[in-house]
């Protein structure tokens, strides 16, 4: 008996045996952030999967209110995480979004962000060209007067995106195509420079980079890569994300390990297979991808110089419950000489980042972050890590917005930091 469809379409509708897996226990609820936030059972993973198979059974359509209540979900997945029943959220989530992008008219400021937003940051040159500009923005002192006078308040999301660019450095230098191994050869790694890591993280690319070709691996860095597919995922274009996936298996050709920094692009990148039902190549890509903290777990010698530094670890949603990595980043940060780890209360609770959505719903996205620097506060940390670009940014936002003195940097910085004998800067 075929599944049924009711208010889908036969276009990537969402699972309904996923659907039937949920068994509305509410072990999800609380460790759903936007549960937490707004309290209404609608908001709440269980609550989400009633509305897909109501939809799906033919009892509710394509309403605003079910379209409300999937555009709050942060698709965090830590409800994959606690479900006892292995209900695939994301991948549900995910579909339906596709539905609703499909097929719900949107209002205009949506349609224009959305085109605004995967228009350029999937596209390092467009990026590229667009950050020259904000650098100029930047210096002229544009952005403090935009900001002290508060002329994006009635463009609430133009406002979020805005808030959340980071001073810009000058354009560093290039990562090159190859960086050989300086340890004793273990073999070849091929790095995902990412879109938003190699444009405004370009340290951490590089850093990456060294400390893979220390630990032995010659680094490549495959010519005709591209974007992951995450955003496109994150705004439910399940086609734009097949053929980015397709690009990338072509030029991630061959049997080295594919390696991320960035918990978003890894999650996506393990998920090749479920996009591309049937394809052998990308159910094989999988098994090759790992994040850089795996890696480096497995394969870093031991950092030689003293890291004097108070350090907090926040978990990526796409790290922890994504690809279930939790315990590689803190043993590589436990490795550092002189660094004290402080453990962070509530983890592994969403910072509100999650690809688009401080974006889509700044005001959730908002109180998140708000809990999120609060936890960190009372670590006394004077370093946050986190191994997700836009975790970084979001906590940069936050912290430089309270005046907190607090600097957010990826693990592999501190740990480059520290074989390299370098003493950190106040900007890293």
């Amino acid at each position: 008996m075929a599944a049924p469809l009711g208010a889908f379409d036969p276009l990537d509708p969402p699972d309904y045996e996923g659907i039937l897996d949920c068994i509305h226990c509410g072990i999800c609820l609380p460790q759903c952030p936007s549960y937490r936030v707004l309290g209404l059972e609608a908001d709440s993973p269980r609550g989400r999967v009633y509305l897909m198979r109501a939809a799906a059974e033919g009892r509710l359509g394509l309403t605003p209110a079910l379209v409300t209540h999937m555009d709050r979900c942060l698709g965090c997945r830590a409800c994959e995480t606690a479900c006892p029943s292995g209900v695939p959220f994301g991948r549900l989530l995910e579909a339906v979004r596709g539905q609703i992008e499909r097929r719900v008219s949107r209002p205009l400021g949506h349609r224009l962000l959305r085109t605004a937003v995967l228009g350029l940051f999937p596209h390092p040159r467009r990026l590229g060209a667009a950050l020259g500009l904000l650098r100029l923005y930047q210096r002229l002192g544009l952005s403090r007067l935009v900001r002290r006078l508060g002329l994006l308040a009635a463009f609430p999301r133009l406002q979020a995106l805005e808030r959340l660019l980071p001073p810009l450095p000058p354009r560093g230098k290039r990562l090159p195509d190859r960086l050989p191994a300086t340890g004793a050869r273990r073999g070849e790694v091929a790095l995902l420079a990412g879109c938003v890591q190699r444009l405004l993280f370009p340290e951490v690319n590089a850093a990456t980079a060294r400390l893979l070709a220390r630990s032995g691996f010659a680094v490549t860095v495959p010519e005709g890569q591209g974007c992951c597919g995450a955003l496109h995922l994150h705004w439910g274009d399940r086609q734009a994300a097949r053929a980015l996936a397709r690009r990338n298996l072509q030029a991630f050709g061959g049997e080295a390990l594919v390696v991320t920094n960035a918990a978003g692009c890894g999650t996506a990148l393990l998920e090749y297979g479920d996009l591309l039902p049937g394809d052998a190549a990308a159910a094989a890509f999988n098994a090759r991808v790992r994040d850089v903290s795996q890696l480096l777990a497995e394969t870093a010698p031991v950092p030689t110089h003293p890291l004097p530094l108070t350090v907090t670890y926040h978990d990526p949603c796409h790290l922890a419950h994504g690809q279930r990595i939790r315990a590689e980043p803190l043993r590589l940060l436990r490795a550092i000489p002189g660094l004290r780890l402080v453990e962070l209360p509530e983890a592994d609770l969403c910072c509100g980042s999650a690809g688009v959505y401080n974006l889509l719903q700044p005001e959730i996205a908002d109180r998140l972050l708000e809990r999120k620097l609060d936890r960190i506060v009372e670590t006394g940390a004077e370093v946050v890590v986190s191994g997700n670009p836009g975790c970084l940014l979001q906590l940069r936002m936050g912290l430089a917005r309270r005046g907190l003195g607090i600097r957010a940097h990826h693990p592999v910085e501190l740990l480059a930091w520290s074989f390299e004998g370098r003493a950190p800067t106040r900007e890293g």
